[in-house]
C-alpha cells in the first residue's frame, strides 16, 4: 500500500514524556491451554519416525513434571512427555515415540475443537455438536471424553461443564505453538500440513463449517511466524539461516507474493544470485498461469544488491535530511535513494545512532510511500531494530516495532502484529509516541470487528493526538472511529468522527490520506439518499487514488461508486467498477487484507442481486478463505450469509454462531433479516 491509512511519520518530531503515560489497556485473553518450552532436551529419546519420516518430537523441547496421584504412563511418579501433534495427521507421542491413540475420528475433531475453542464449550454444547445422532448424546460424549485422558495420561483433564482444557508442563500441542511468542524457531520449521489432516466428519456439518475456517485461520498463523523469523534473520545478517522459514512460507501460501519476496532476498543475501533468479521466473510463472497477473516490480529487483554509496558522517546527515524532505514532498524515488545512501553512509563511518534513525526513516518510507515495497521495510525495520538496541535509540526502537505492526495489521496477521505493538507500547513514553501505537492498535481491533476495544484504543488516540498538537494521528484514529460507527450503522456517530477528520485533513492539507475519509463521508451520504453529494466524493476519492497510485483508496472509491451504480440501476457499470476496484485492491504484494475483503463482500452482494450464482459462488470462497487467514470476523460471517444465500444448507448456522462474539447491531439485525 503507498499511503493506505499513511502513518503520519512521528520519527523526527519526538517529544519527552513520562514513561507509562496513558498505558494501553488490553483485554486478557482466555487461555484454554498452557504451554512452556523448556531446555532439557537430554530426556528426549531416539525415535522411530512413523508415517515416512514425518516431523521430530516437540515434546523433546519439554521437562517432564512429578504429578501425585497420576495414572497412565507414570514411572515411579515422574509423567512421560506427550506430544499432541494435530497438524498434519493427529498423533500423540510418548517421549518421541508414537503412544496411545485414541480411537475415532470423532475423538480427535472433539480434541481439536476443545484445544482451539475461544472459550470452553458446554458438555450438551459437545454433545449436540458431535453426537447429535447417537442414543445417548451425553454418554456418548461422556465416554469420549475418558478416551481422551486415557489417550495423553491425564486424568484429570478434559472435565467439568463446562469442559476445561488444562495442559501441563509436561505436555504440549504442536498448534498451540505457533501463538507463543517463546517458541523455538526450529520448532516452527517441524510442524506439520494442515489442521486435522485426514479428519472430516460429514455427520457433523457444523464441526466441518468451524474446521473450515481454524485450517485457514491456523495455515495464516504459521506462516505469519515464519515470515516473521525470515526476516528477522535477514535483518541480523544470517541470509542462510532465513532461506528454509522463507521457503516453508512460500509452501504454506504460494499465491502470497511477498512470501516468494522474502525467500528471493534470502537466496540473493546469502550469495546465490542463480537461484533468486531461478525462483523469480518461477514465481513470474505460476502467477500469470494461476492468477493471470504480473508479479510486481520489488519482487522483480529483490535479487539485486544495491550500489556502494559515498562516504562522510556529514554526508550522511545531509542525505538522511534531504530524504526525508524529498519523502514529505512526494519526491519517493529521489527520497528513497538518499535514505539508502544515508544508512550506508552511517555505517562507514560507524555513528550507530544515525545509521539507526536512518534505518527507521528508509523503513518507513518503503512501507508507506511507496506501492509493493512492505517486505524490504520490514526487514529495514528490523535491521533498524537491531541498531537501536546497539545505540541506545529508544524513540527509535519504538518507531521501528510500530512500523512493523502497522505491516503485519495490514496483512491481517493479527497476532504478530499485536506483538509488535505490544513491544512499541511498553518502550513509548510521550503522548505523540501512545496516540500512534494506539491508533494501529485500533486499527487491528476493529478489522476483526473487536468494536469494543477499538472504540476503547481509538478514543485514547484520539485524546493523547489532540493533547501534544499531532492533528494527522488525531484525523487517522477518528476515521477509523467513524469506519466502526458507519459498520455498525451509528450513521451520526460515524458522520461526526468523519466530519472531524476532513476538517483535520484540510487544515493539514493532507493529500496523500484525503481519499480515505472522503470515501468513508460519500458513503453515509449514499445510505442518507444524497446521491450527488455521494457520487461528487466518490468520484474525488478516485481520481486522487489514481493519482497518487494507491491500491486502498482506488479499491474503497471504487467500491463506492459501484454502489452509487446499482441504486442507480446501473447493473453493468456497477459491476465494471466492481472488478475494477478488486483488481486494485488485490494484487499488490502489500495489500491492505480489510479494504480487499470489503470490496470482495460488495461484488459479491452486486452477483447476487443480478442472480449471477456462478460468479457470487467463486467470490464468497475467495472472501471465506481471505475473512479466515486474515481474522476477518464479521467479514466471514457476511461470507457465510453468501454462501446461505447461494443454497448452502449449514452457512446459515455457521454464520450465527460466529456472529455471537461480535458486538455489532447492524450484524445482527442482518441476520435477523436473512432469517425471516
Amino acid at each position: 500500500m503507498v499511503h493506505g491509512l499513511l502513518r503520519p511519520d512521528h520519527a523526527h518530531r519526538g517529544q519527552p514524556g513520562r514513561r507509562g503515560l496513558s498505558p494501553f489497556r488490553q483485554r486478557p485473553r482466555r487461555r484454554t491451554a498452557s504451554v512452556r518450552l523448556r531446555g532439557r532436551r537430554n530426556r528426549c529419546r531416539p525415535r522411530r519416525i512413523p508415517r515416512g519420516g514425518r516431523n521430530p518430537p516437540l515434546g523433546c523441547a519439554l521437562a517432564g513434571s512429578v504429578e501425585a496421584g497420576d495414572t497412565g504412563d507414570l514411572t515411579e511418579g515422574v509423567r512421560s512427555l506427550a506430544t499432541i501433534r494435530l497438524l498434519g495427521p493427529p498423533e500423540i507421542e510418548r517421549d518421541g515415540e508414537p503412544g496411545r491413540q485414541p480411537r475415532g475420528r470423532k475423538a480427535w475433531a472433539l480434541l481439536g475443537y476443545l484445544l482451539l475453542a475461544e472459550r470452553p464449550p458446554s458438555r450438551r454444547r459437545l454433545a449436540e455438536l458431535f453426537f447429535a445422532d447417537a442414543e445417548d448424546p451425553l454418554g456418548a460424549l461422556r465416554w469420549t471424553l475418558a478416551e481422551l485422558r486415557r489417550a495423553i495420561g491425564v486424568p484429570d483433564l478434559l472435565t467439568g461443564d463446562p469442559v476445561v482444557t488444562a495442559l501441563d508442563d509436561a505436555t504440549t500441542v504442536d498448534v498451540l505453538l505457533v501463538g507463543e511468542p517463546s517458541t523455538a524457531p526450529e520448532a516452527l520449521l517441524s510442524l506439520g500440513g494442515e489442521l486435522l489432516e485426514g479428519v472430516e466428519l460429514e455427520s457433523c456439518p457444523e464441526f466441518e463449517s468451524w474446521l473450515l475456517v481454524e485450517r485457514r485461520r491456523v495455515a495464516g498463523a504459521v506462516e505469519a511466524r515464519l515470515r516473521q523469523n525470515a526476516v528477522a534473520h535477514l535483518a541480523a545478517g544470517q541470509a542462510d539461516q532465513a532461506i528454509p522459514f522463507a521457503a516453508r512460507a512460500v509452501a504454506i501460501n504460494p499465491h502470497e507474493q511477498g512470501n516468494h519476496e522474502l525467500l528471493i532476498r534470502s537466496l540473493a543475501t546469502s550469495g546465490d544470485r542463480v537461484a533468486a533468479l531461478r525462483q523469480i521466473a518461477i514465481c513470474e510463472d505460476l502467477f500469470r498461469r494461476e492468477l493471470g497477473i504480473e508479479v510486481s516490480t520489488s519482487l522483480q529487483q529483490a535479487a539485486t544488491q544495491s550500489p556502494a554509496p559515498l562516504s562522510g558522517r556529514a554526508a550522511a546527515v545531509s542525505q538522511l535530511q534531504a530524504g526525508r524532505a524529498a519523502i514529505v514532498a512526494g519526491a519517493v524515488d529521489a527520497g528513497l535513494q538518499c535514505l539508502r545512501q544515508a544508512a550506508a553512509l552511517a555505517v562507514q563511518c560507524r555513528d550507530k545512532t544515525l545509521e539507526a534513525r536512518a534505518l527507521a526513516a528508509l523503513g518507513g518510507a518503503l512501507v508507506h510511500a511507496i506501492r509493493g515495497h512492505d517486505e524490504e521495510g520490514a526487514i529495514v525495520l528490523h535491521e533498524a531494530l537491531l541498531v537501536a538496541d546497539q545505540a541506545g535509540e529508544r524513540s527509535t526502537a519504538v518507531l521501528a516495532f510500530r512500523e512493523l505492526g502497522f505491516i503485519e495489521v495490514q496483512a491481517g496477521r493479527r497476532k504478530t502484529g499485536d506483538e509488535w505493538l505490544a513491544k512499541a507500547q511498553a518502550l513509548a513514553e510521550s503522548d505523540e509516541e501512545n496516540a500512534a501505537i494506539l491508533g494501529v492498535r485500533g486499527m487491528n481491533s476493529s478489522d476483526r470487528s473487536d468494536y469494543p476495544t477499538a472504540f476503547e484504543q481509538l478514543g485514547e488516540s484520539v485524546e493523547l493526538a489532540g493533547r501534544c498538537g499531532d492533528r494527522r494521528q488525531q484525523a487517522w484514529s477518528l476515521s477509523l472511529v467513524g469506519r466502526a460507527h458507519l459498520l455498525r450503522g451509528e450513521y451520526g456517530e460515524a458522520a461526526a468522527a468523519l466530519a472531524e477528520s476532513l476538517d483535520l485533513v484540510h487544515r493539514e492539507r493532507w493529500i496523500a490520506f484525503l481519499p480515505w475519509p472522503q470515501a468513508l463521508a460519500a458513503e453515509l451520504d449514499l445510505q442518507a439518499g444524497k446521491l450527488d453529494v455521494a457520487v461528487e466524493g466518490f468520484e474525488q476519492a478516485w481520481a486522487l487514488g489514481c493519482q497518487l497510485g494507491d491500491p486502498c483508496w482506488e479499491g474503497m472509491a471504487g467500491r463506492g461508486l459501484a454502489m452509487l451504480n446499482t441504486q442507480q440501476g446501473d447493473h453493468s457499470a456497477a459491476t465494471k467498477w466492481l472488478d475494477l476496484a478488486l483488481t486494485r485492491a488485490s494484487t499488490e504484494p502489500d495489500r491492505y487484507q480489510w479494504v480487499h475483503a470489503h470490496v470482495l463482500d460488495a461484488a459479491i452482494t452486486a452477483a447476487l442481486d443480478q442472480s449471477d450464482h456462478d460468479r457470487a459462488l467463486q467470490l464468497a470462497g475467495r472472501l471465506s478463505t481471505l475473512a479466515a487467514r486474515c481474522d476477518l470476523r464479521e467479514l466471514l460471517v457476511h461470507a457465510n450469509l453468501h454462501l446461505s444465500h447461494l443454497g448452502n444448507p449449514q452457512a446459515a448456522q455457521t454464520a450465527q454462531t460466529l456472529s455471537t462474539t461480535i458486538d455489532n447491531p447492524a450484524l445482527h439485525q442482518l441476520i435477523a433479516d436473512r432469517q425471516s
